[in-house]
């Protein structure tokens, strides 16, 4: 267990924020595609919203249990959340709940712009910077760093085409309805969600420090 300091609670308490708010938004996109192509089972439970609660009702074990003990074993937060939908409605419209798929993570990558925003603009006008007493960053620019980090992990995670992720529903926008339809069929008639999962999670463990180097780079340079 780590050492419990005022900065170990202030960064968890920073990264938790984050961690609700980014994955509140991603639910709610999911949601609010649903409800605009037809399916209103996310709505009817009020997860077209912002508000955290219906969120963690729905899910309270991953979204605030496991992020918190994560959090206290080893410093890093990870989590889940779900936002339900119709399968009938799934089954008839496969191209739809593609994208309502892409929703999440698209969510994700909105609020992950907005931080590189906040900091290019914040780094160049010197509204961010070290503390000139301790040379410590301020409160501001740890808080748009963890959003920066955590919806790129969150997004770049689901995209994975593996299910249960986001990624193996919304490859179906680049198929036709009938071959869609066929997948679809297939993705649901077999249990492949842990197995993917492991696989999903093995191959990101081995690619995406070079993602978020490379995202780094291009976003984030000549500003640190």
């Amino acid at each position: 267990m780590p050492e419990i300091t005022p900065d170990f609670l202030l960064y968890g308490f920073i990264w938790y924020v984050a961690f609700l708010f980014s994955t509140t938004c991603h639910e709610a996109a999911h949601a609010l595609v649903a409800k605009r192509g037809g399916d209103e089972t996310a709505s009817e439970g009020g997860q077209v919203s912002l508000n955290p609660i219906p969120h963690i009702r729905r899910e309270p074990f991953g979204m605030v249990l496991v992020p918190l003990l994560s959090y206290f074993i080893n410093q890093s937060m990870i989590g889940w959340a779900s936002a339900p939908f119709d399968p009938a409605w799934e089954r008839r419209y496969p191209r739809r709940a593609g994208w309502m798929a892409l929703a999440g993570p698209a969510a994700n990558f909105t609020l992950m712009i907005l931080a590189v925003i906040g900091l290019r603009v914040g780094m160049s006008t010197g509204l961010l910077g070290r503390d000139p007493t301790t040379g410590r960053p301020g409160i501001a620019f740890v808080v748009l760093i963890v959003f920066f980090s955590l919806n790129l992990l969150l997004g770049t995670f689901n995209l994975l085409p593996v299910p249960p992720l986001d990624g193996s529903t919304g490859i179906m926008i680049f198929m036709s309805e009938s071959t869609a339809q066929k997948y679809l069929n297939w993705l649901r008639g077999n249990s492949y969600a842990m197995l993917g999962l492991l696989v999903g999670l093995v191959f990101f463990n081995r690619v995406y420090q070079y993602i978020e180097a490379f995202a780094s780079n291009i976003l984030l340079r000549g500003h640190f």
